[in-house]
């Protein structure tokens, strides 16, 4: 059991395995289907849910790390959003990644928070998963094999699976992350990432809308012609579903996708 300060439970499990290896964890969550694998357990807790077995992988060997390779940057499930912050060469390729996990609430929970947990449940309020999309990223599922993020997110079902690894494919562009919060340890009342490469190609993704992260086809595909932000503006306000809730209206939201749009294509250019 699970507990926050006031001793109220958040989440409970029945039974406790401590896999070694990616196998054993995944021979032991498809034994039940309340079984989980725990992450950092930071997103766990804003529930309360009753689990069977509880299944911890910080045991496996090398899926906290952060491995550049020639042709990529390959981030294991279990590392953390301080890593992802702090990694001076990730930050040199891709620092939009840096700028979208360092104001969020403070550094134990970002030292607590795991990449893998955030990806593979696809959570709306992700500022992570915004910033990935407008790269070339990957999953790397233990038997789903690679998906690209984008075909992974619009995925309706949550697979029965384990979140490897996340990879990114090098390549040189420039990329600004904006986000709006009410106060600094609020999620995002919206979120955007945008790059462009060597090419002039650019991509643009859209969260907490409060749906997860999308990428503005049709924006992006405007712009790859066109250099008019209002009317890219007007194609994105038309192009992304918005909704509300508590922290934001749905009309709210298409006002500020306009702002952060404007504000995050002045940085990239």
């Amino acid at each position: 059991m699970i507990k926050n300060r006031g001793g109220v439970s958040l989440f409970t499990f029945t039974n406790f395995f401590a896999a070694s290896t990616i196998e054993e964890a995944y021979n032991e969550l498809i034994k039940n289907r309340r079984n989980v694998i725990l992450g950092g357990t930071s997103y766990l807790r804003m529930g309360n849910t009753n689990y069977n077995t509880a299944i911890d992988i910080s045991n496996v060997t090398d899926i906290d790390k952060i491995i550049e390779t020639e042709e990529n940057f390959e981030i294991g499930a279990m590392a953390s959003f301080r890593q992802l912050e702090t990694d001076k060469d990730l930050y040199e390729w891709f620092p939009v990644i840096s700028h979208a996990v360092e104001d969020i609430v403070g550094v134990q929970l970002r030292n607590n928070v795991r990449i893998g947990a955030t990806v593979f449940t696809k959570h709306g309020f992700s500022d992570l998963i915004t910033a990935l999309l407008c790269l070339d990223t990957y999953v790397v599922l233990y038997k789903g094999g690679v998906l690209r993020l984008e075909d992974f997110l619009n995925e309706k079902e949550i697979r029965k699976d384990i979140l490897v690894k996340i990879t990114i494919k090098k390549e040189k562009l420039v990329s600004s992350f904006k986000c709006v919060r009410k106060s600094k340890a609020d999620y995002s009342v919206l979120n955007m990432a945008v790059s462009k490469n060597e090419n002039g190609n650019i991509r643009i993704s859209v969260g907490a809308r409060p749906g997860k992260a999308v990428l503005a086809h049709e924006t992006m595909k405007y712009l790859s012609e066109n250099s008019d932000v209002k009317s890219a503006s007007e194609i994105m306000r038309r192009e992304i579903k918005f909704g509300s809730n508590m922290r934001g209206t749905e009309e709210y939201r298409r006002l500020l996708s306009a702002a952060l749009l404007e504000k995050a294509l002045k940085e990239v250019e």
